[in-house]
């Protein structure tokens, strides 16, 4: 057997990965939610009045993608941002009624989802691949695997040529 019998484990993650993500994002869609927009009420929830730094790195974006989602939810009325009283630099953000009640069918749609998601699979199994994607994650985060995505030549005159043979010519 040889490594190209099947195919990569990180290309068979990235596939599998992008096909549970779009089925999930469906499923916030039809409960009339988004990926954005429950990321910002899950992580909101489960902090009393996180500011918005905070929050931007809880749910993994950019402060100015953040800030464009939260006055879109804001004019919405789902949330209300107001000025740290100790650092007027600082908003803190907190749920509405709305924003509860948007929160509680997009945690019912993600409870199902991952409902349908474990169907048929023992418990046993998914503490074991919780452990392996737990493993992958750490070994892209070691700093072996970040040497080596450095490692490639950055400078033209580092590239080394490309051989060919003389008057073949490849078409894309």
């Amino acid at each position: 057997m040889t490594p190209f019998d099947r195919p990569p484990v990180g290309m068979n993650l990235a596939r599998t990965s992008k096909v549970v993500a779009q089925a999930f994002d469906a499923a916030l869609v039809e409960a009339g939610g988004t990926l954005p927009v429950w990321l910002t009420l899950l992580s909101v929830k489960s902090k009393e009045l996180a500011n918005q730094r905070e929050l931007a790195g809880m749910i993994g974006i950019q402060g100015a993608t953040l800030t464009h989602h939260l006055n879109a939810m804001e004019a919405q009325g789902l949330l209300t941002r107001r000025r740290d009283p100790e650092n007027r630099r600082v908003h803190q953000v907190a749920l509405t009624e709305a924003g509860e009640a948007l929160f509680e069918k997009l945690r019912l749609a993600a409870v199902d989802f991952d409902k349908r998601l474990r169907a048929g699979l023992p418990d046993e199994r998914l503490a074991e691949f919780a452990e392996m994607l737990a493993a992958l994650r750490a070994n892209v985060e070691a700093p072996s695997f970040g040497s080596l995505l450095t490692s490639f030549p950055v400078e033209k005159e580092d590239i080394p040529p490309r051989s060919r043979r003389p008057g073949r010519r490849v078409k894309l």
